[in-house]
């Protein structure tokens, strides 16, 4: 009788002879079952769970919801069981039925009380992470709900990894991706910057053209003119430039950077998200760690131009599973190597992560990785575009994505770059002509295929100005 009044609440206290209360439990399951059946019926389609996945009020909803509904139902088990028990048993039939109670309460009521941990962790998500109203300067206006593209063919997204720390001041912006995404068929290219890209440009009808029409400069150090000191010098040196300061909430550092990628590369940027490195180990030991191939020796700690040797070493070889330590030195390991080989390595780490990323694994880790999305990334993206967002990043995932690598060759240089060849290139990424890329432009087509695969140690690297590779290989 309890285990029918668990499966169908109410029932056995009808069968006891408890018909007022047993009706007054299962009417109501009865309707909320046949109301929850109707739902399901209409909003079992992707969309309609993306939609609830990004609306925190939804969510806390269904999370109070599912909490009372855990605990009425409990409730009514134990009632069943109570009334359902003979009134003359032995001390061990009482700590059995005690105990089958709680262990169906338990199997039962684990599932829905996961799912409303789960809802609540989710809302705190998007609530911290994706404001109602960005206070930017540089994301879309002309968005609605019928247009969330605002009749754009492509939506840009500057992707960022700042290296944060607590014994320094400041965000570096040192890892740069542009991904360009086209709206209609979620065909991607990413366009990686490196950090050390000299005089930036920016647009022309930008308040800091003015201020720098031959490009970024900075103050003092030359490595105030590379792109990854915009997000820290421009609004130290010009706050409220833009029409917004930091004391109002913007943030300056990442309009402005936004802006330098727009005016060097000739497209415009409509949103970034940063990920601050600093959190990079709270990723990886959330999803167990990851896999990657290690093409050559990286380098724990160590300085190249302060002569300090490593501490130790990632020894080369395959499908080598690296722990949140040593995963962060995979992706930022620069001692004995350049600012291109880490790129490539970062590229690599953000391939094993989302490979480790399976579904069983985001179900078991869920709560350890939004707690670290809270807390390492950062983001303009209004919270009413997320589902549109999201939406076209599951286009994005059957559809062809390429890369684009800038590095130096006798065709670009970061020290002294020609941007109206850097523009050029950028263009015809987007828009390539009828003929294949590789036969088009053979110079373009070497860059970075295969960086990502165990080539041996004796394997050649090959740098080109601009790169390009297939889908999983860079």
């Amino acid at each position: 009788m309890t285990l029918m009044g668990a499966v169908v609440p109410g029932s056995g206290l009808v069968w006891t002879g408890r018909r007022l209360l047993g009706l007054l439990v299962l009417v109501p399951f009865l309707l909320a079952t046949a109301y929850a059946a109707g739902t399901a019926s209409r909003v079992a389609d992707l969309r309609t769970l993306v939609d609830l996945a990004m609306d925190p009020a939804r969510l806390k909803t269904f999370a109070a919801v599912a909490v009372l509904a855990l605990v009425l139902w409990a409730g009514a088990v134990w009632l069943t069981y109570h009334h359902a028990r003979p009134v003359r048993r032995t001390r061990a039939a009482t700590v059995a039925g005690n105990a089958f109670v709680l262990l169906l309460v338990v199997v039962v009521g684990a599932p829905l009380g996961l799912a409303a941990r789960y809802a609540t962790v989710q809302a705190d998500l998007v609530e911290t992470v994706f404001e109602e109203a960005p206070l930017s300067a540089t994301i879309p206006r002309d968005v609605t709900e019928a247009d969330p593209w605002g009749g754009r063919d492509r939506v840009n997204v500057l992707l960022l990894g700042g290296d944060g720390s607590d014994s320094r001041a400041g965000v570096r912006t040192d890892s740069l991706i542009l991904a360009s995404i086209e709206t209609a068929t979620g065909k991607t290219v990413l366009f990686s910057l490196p950090r050390n890209l000299m005089r930036a440009q920016f647009p022309e009808d930008s308040a800091l053209h003015d201020l720098y029409p031959d490009g970024f400069t900075g103050e003092g150090d030359p490595a105030a003119y590379m792109l990854n000191a915009v997000y820290g010098q421009v609004p130290l040196l010009h706050p409220g430039v833009l029409g917004a300061s930091a004391a109002e909430g913007a943030d300056e550092g990442a309009d402005a950077l936004k802006l330098a990628v727009a005016g060097s590369l000739g497209i415009d940027v409509d949103y970034y998200v940063l990920v601050n490195l600093r959190g990079f180990e709270q990723v990886v030991d959330a999803i167990g760690g990851i896999t990657v191939d290690v093409n050559e020796p990286v380098a724990i700690n160590g300085n190249t131009d302060a002569g300090i040797e490593p501490t130790a070493w990632i020894e080369p070889g395959p499908d080598q599973h690296l722990d949140d330590f040593h995963a962060l030195w995979f992706a930022r390991g620069r001692y004995g190597s350049d600012d291109y080989r880490r790129m490539e390595r970062q590229r690599c780490a953000v391939d094993a992560i989302i490979e480790a990323a399976d579904p069983m694994t985001l179900l078991r880790r869920y709560t350890g990785l939004a707690e670290a999305g809270m807390d390492i990334v950062t983001t303009d993206i209004p919270r009413e575009l997320l589902p549109d967002l999201v939406g076209l990043g599951l286009r994005m995932k059957d559809a062809k994505v390429r890369s684009v690598v800038f590095r130096p060759s006798e065709r670009f240089s970061s020290a002294d770059p020609d941007y109206e060849h850097v523009r050029a290139m950028v263009a015809r990424a987007i828009d390539p002509p009828e003929r294949a890329v590789r036969k088009a432009d053979p110079d373009r087509a070497r860059g970075t295929e295969g960086s990502c695969a165990w080539t041996g140690e004796d394997a050649d690297v090959v740098d080109a100005g601009v790169g390009s590779s297939a889908p999983g290989t860079g």
